[in-house]
Parts: C-alpha cells; sequence; structure tokens
C-alpha cells in the first residue's frame, strides 16, 4: 500500500509531460522573423507597463514612480501638497494641501497624456477624518459634476511629511 501513491503520482507526470510534449511538437515552428514580429507585438500591445517619474521627482529620490501606465490606465501614486520638487508641504493646513495635492495630480496627469476629467477613481488618506468636509470643499471643485470620480476615504495615523491628506489617482489616457 505504501507504494501505490508515489507510482500513481510517476503515471500521472508521465502523462501529463508527455501530452505536453505532444503539444510542443504541434505547434507551427516560427522563422525568426516571425519571432521578432511577435515580440514587438507584444511589446507594443496595451498590456505593456510604463514606469514613469518626472525630474522634479527624481531630484527627490523617492522609492517609486510618480506614475505607471499600463494600456490606457494611468495609475498615480499617492500625491502630497507639497511644493513641486521639494519635501515641503505649503503651509496653511488641510485646505491648503488639499488644493496643492489637486495641482500636483493635474500636472502628473497632464504630463502623461490625461487630464482631470479622465480621472475615474481616487482614494483619499486624511491625517484626521474630521477634516473630510474641509479637504472636500476644495477636491470637488477639481471635477466637472457630472463627472465625480469614485472614491474612498478612510483617516490614516499619520501620512508621510506629516501631511495632512494624501491622494491617490487612477484615470484613462488620451
Amino acid at each position: 500500500m505504501k507504494f501505490i501513491a508515489p507510482f500513481i503520482t510517476i503515471i500521472l507526470l508521465n502523462t501529463v509531460l508527455t501530452s505536453s510534449i505532444e503539444a510542443k511538437q504541434k505547434e507551427p515552428q516560427q522563422t525568426p522573423q516571425q519571432k521578432i514580429s511577435q515580440t514587438q507585438q507584444q511589446t507594443s500591445s496595451p498590456d505593456s507597463i510604463e514606469y514613469l517619474t518626472s525630474a522634479e521627482t527624481t531630484s527627490l529620490n523617492l522609492p517609486f514612480s510618480e506614475a505607471v501606465r499600463v494600456g490606457n490606465m494611468l495609475y498615480l501614486s499617492g500625491t502630497l501638497g507639497n511644493i513641486p520638487g521639494t519635501k515641503k508641504l505649503v503651509p496653511g493646513g488641510i485646505k491648503a494641501e488639499t488644493k496643492q495635492t489637486m495641482e500636483n495630480i493635474k500636472r502628473i496627469l497632464e504630463k502623461n497624456g490625461s487630464s482631470l476629467s479622465q480621472v475615474v477613481t481616487c482614494n483619499v488618506m486624511l491625517a484626521d477624518i474630521k477634516e473630510w468636509g474641509a479637504m472636500n470643499q476644495l477636491y470637488v471643485t477639481y471635477f466637472p459634476k457630472n463627472r465625480l470620480p469614485a472614491r474612498s476615504t478612510l483617516g490614516a495615523s499619520g501620512l508621510a511629511l506629516n501631511a495632512r491628506v494624501e491622494i491617490q489617482c487612477m484615470a484613462t489616457v488620451k
């Protein structure tokens, strides 16, 4: 009885390998030119991934891409209300930071072939959920009233640079 399970496993593996080899042999052989063409199609396919950054973020030596493009979607990293090219937040609290955050998002989107009107969803993180109303007053002014993106908002125990707000977005690309 001890030898039955290993024996069955060997038979199953042999069957799988034989089927795999037979399937591979039935595949049409490609010329080198066809293989190159197929590789070029894969490289330029809508599923290709581009890791995007700018001089502002590169100079800050941050451990992430500013945005990543996959096909016609653009995924932005969480964005703060910092003065572009610096790790300094704009002074003035939640309203000033929200405005600068949205301006930073707008700049990143436009630089990468998108716009605020093409944002489909945002995730908002607040250092204090009690500031939701103040953040929201400015946030909604950046989108057409009939095209507000889907959104989640949550309170966090702390954000980078002691920010009051961080917003991450996804948008389509023209």
